[in-house]
């Protein structure tokens, strides 16, 4: 079920710093049209550790209100166990497809303790569990053969791997057991992790090019890396500039410019980029053709 591209969906606020949920299903929409294999909401990118509790179902309420057929993976992760499957149950009932769950942050849990986690997560919920390795800001790596354990837990179905260490990712290919996906976490990254027998990618930069992005897992899927390799040279400063700041700063501010939200607005500690960031989105945006004044940016989804 979590092949290809799957969106790691940013979350709009209002002015009064609420949830925005007129342009969230906006969001979601043109991800559908854009052809995505599958949407993630409340994870990381979508600023989950601000959201409360009610926040965060409702974001994935409307979410799968919108998805039509493409699955709705929920962002589900926390240091507090307890608390991380009170939360799975509960997206759970709303109807959610699967579970992104990223690993413990600042306590950093042993390797037994990390076991134990994803343990009792699944036993909290039958929904699929898709590991989210993310040591650059966790302090945690989930090395293979860690796992390969945890993927003989009946419903841990598969990793996104953003360690930045392709060496680890190869491994994680070649000991997942059949039908493990193996995504990236890292848009750079998912062309070269496809080749070592990845499965896709868990994307921020399909919030801005959903189609492209989905395209581009299509080929590669496919066995098509020449075409595969076209997308990824075309759109690689785009998937760099989203992260010339604290990710999800700039993709926010791009969606701005492309005039896919309104404006791009934070809750803190997340705050609005610098100057100089958003003229380097920009000027990134406008070689690819996507600023709003071009004509385009509502629909990029649908460029090659």
């Amino acid at each position: 079920m979590f092949k290809g591209c799957g969106t790691a969906l940013v979350t709009p606020f209002a002015e009064d710093g609420s949830l925005d949920e007129a342009a969230l299903r906006r969001l979601v929409r043109r991800q559908v049209r854009g052809g995505v294999h599958f949407l993630v909401p409340g994870g990381t990118t979508g600023e989950s550790p601000t959201l409360s509790h009610s926040e965060h179902l409702r974001l994935v309420e409307v979410t799968l209100e919108e998805a039509g057929p493409a699955p709705v993976v929920a962002g589900c992760g926390g240091y507090d166990t307890a608390s991380v499957c009170r939360l799975a149950r509960d997206l759970a009932r709303l109807g959610a497809q699967g579970l992104l769950s990223v690993t413990p942050y600042y306590n950093k849990p042993t390797r037994q303790g990390l076991f134990e986690h994803y343990s009792a997560i699944a036993s909290a919920t039958d929904l699929p569990i898709i590991v989210y390795n993310v040591p650059g800001r966790t302090s945690c790596n989930v090395q293979p053969d860690l796992l390969r354990r945890l993927a003989d837990l009946e419903t841990v179905v598969g990793v996104k791997e953003a360690s930045g260490n392709i060496a680890q990712m190869g491994q994680a290919c070649q000991l997942a057991p059949p039908g493990f996906a193996v995504l990236s976490g890292d848009d750079s990254v998912t062309l070269p992790l496809m080749a070592l027998g990845g499965s896709g990618v868990i994307s921020v930069v399909s919030n801005e090019v959903p189609g492209p992005m989905a395209r581009l897992c299509e080929r590669a899927l496919a066995g098509d890396f020449a075409g595969a390799r076209e997308l990824h040279r075309r759109y690689l400063a785009l998937m760099d500039a989203n992260f010339c700041e604290t990710s999800p700063g700039p993709v926010k501010v791009a969606l701005e410019l492309m005039g896919v939200l309104d404006e791009a607005r934070y809750r803190l500690p997340m705050t609005r980029p610098s100057d100089a960031s958003c003229a380097h989105l920009a000027r990134v945006l406008s070689d690819l053709g996507l600023l709003a004044d071009t004509g385009v940016g509502v629909s990029p989804g649908e460029q090659d």
